[in-house]
């Protein structure tokens, strides 16, 4: 126990009410021979706190949801720093890929001193003329994209709930967006050209909550696995919502679904964006989308 933790705390996770937890997580740290607590201030401050702790060796703890663990490791990729996740934001997807059990948070924070590691891959976004970010768990462009930018806004609903409300929201004013798609995928190269109603890029198997997107997904193969749900009526959407929830769209004949090195996606105009619930308005032209193998340290669920 001997190695030193800082744990990154986002205060504003799950839309303000992990605050709750400031409490818990300083009286946890008792357990460790060196750890601290940094609670985050303003947006882009995990991604301060992380660099700076990982050039002292510190193992980083994002204590938040998916959002703060994108900065953090946003901050660290490809260097020789441990990533771990408390989990109190308001869905925390990416754990969900390991079938984490429902452990206490005390009992979660104790375990970290002696927990194993292991690297996982992550996504690369290139775009707006040469800006990048890795995502951790999935990327949407139109649908689930607005969804994510939906749920951001809505303040008085939490977790599945806000997910659930956002996609109603969003689905009675939305219609298929006109992509341009190339996919290198372990089978040869597919290509696009047309509407698409739901595009998503995922690392991790879950999204929103509960829609299993890439219920194939396996952090640890290299590849991303792309879902695509074709042009489709709007009254057929809430039995695709049913598919989405159980992972079982894979199969449907208005779904492409394929594990990928690679994805570049053409928008003539602009939509919504997310990388891991992170929303980024107004994202157009060219867009690349790669796979980067083992290219972060996490400490396995202690």
């Amino acid at each position: 126990m001997g190695d030193s933790f800082t744990f990154i705390f986002n205060p504003a996770a799950d839309k303000g009410r992990a605050a709750d937890k400031t409490a818990l997580i300083e009286r946890s740290l008792a357990h460790f021979e060196v750890a601290s607590l940094e609670t985050t201030r303003f947006a882009g401050h995990a991604a301060e706190i992380a660099r700076a702790a990982a050039g002292e060796g510190s193992t980083l703890i994002a204590c938040g949801g998916d959002g703060t663990l994108n900065e953090v490791v946003n901050a660290v990729a490809g260097q020789p720093v441990k990533v771990g996740v408390l989990p109190v934001g308001s869905a925390n997807d990416f754990l969900k890929t390991f079938n984490p059990s429902a452990k206490e948070h005390e009992v979660r924070i104790r375990g970290f001193a002696g927990a194993t590691s292991r690297k996982v891959d992550l996504g690369k976004v290139e775009f707006g003329g040469g800006e990048s970010r890795y995502f951790v768990n999935s990327i949407g462009i139109g649908f689930t994209g607005r969804i994510a930018s939906t749920v951001k806004s809505v303040k008085w609903l939490r977790g599945e709930l806000s997910y659930a409300w956002a996609l109603v929201s969003v689905l009675l004013g939305y219609s298929a967006v006109k992509m341009h798609i190339t996919l290198d995928t372990v089978e040869g190269k597919i290509e696009l050209d047309e509407p698409v109603f739901a595009f998503s890029v995922s690392n991790g198997r879950v999204e929103g909550g509960k829609f299993r997107i890439a219920p194939e997904a396996d952090p640890f193969d290299g590849l991303l696995d792309v879902c695509i749900l074709k042009a489709v009526s709007k009254w057929r959407v809430p039995g695709y919502v049913l598919k989405y929830l159980k992972g079982s769209q894979i199969h449907d004949p208005n779904v492409i679904y394929c594990k990928a090195r690679s994805v570049e996606v053409f928008l003539s105009v602009s939509e919504a964006m997310h990388m891991d619930g992170e929303v980024i308005e107004k994202v157009g032209g060219a867009i690349a989308i790669t796979a980067e193998p083992l290219a972060v340290e996490m400490l396995y669920e202690p």
